[in-house]
């Protein structure tokens, strides 16, 4: 039942990706813990820690994304118990993200981890960024 369940919570958490690449962040927010333990790490800032600053945050970057749509997700793991679980996937989207109107595509490597709070599944932490291909060593060195 429980992976059923996790399944289904996934499903939903993909179709919220989707609604926030068309610049609605708000489906993606019902999905995560309200706790003070949630963190977010996304790819235009610092972590975010505590519902209050996790909102704040989905909410900004909501506001880079306008008329796209999640096109893809390519699960590289999957790991689900009773009440914890984590998965790890490229998401591929398009969306337009600037005032050129052009419409790209992209992909984001992205990790999230899943807990049980009373009952329902809720994410407690998603990180997503833009590395999806190999890199040298210098792209570790800020100038």
């Amino acid at each position: 039942m429980a992976a059923f369940d996790f399944d289904q919570f996934v499903d939903q958490f993909q179709h919220a990706l989707d609604e926030f690449f068309r610049g609605n962040p708000e489906p993606a927010k019902l999905l995560m813990s309200h706790r003070e333990d949630v963190t977010l790490a996304n790819p235009f800032g610092p972590i975010a820690r505590g519902w209050p600053q996790v909102a704040k945050t989905m909410d900004g970057a909501g506001l880079n994304y306008r008329e796209g749509a999640a096109t893809g997700f390519e699960v590289a793991a999957e790991y689900v118990t009773p009440e914890l679980a984590y998965t790890v996937w490229v998401e591929r989207f398009t969306t337009k993200v600037d005032v050129s109107g052009e419409v790209i595509s992209g992909a984001l490597r992205r990790t999230t981890i899943f807990r049980r709070e009373g009952g329902s599944w809720r994410i407690v932490h998603t990180h997503a960024d833009p590395i999806t291909t190999s890199r040298g060593a210098e792209s570790l060195i800020q100038r």
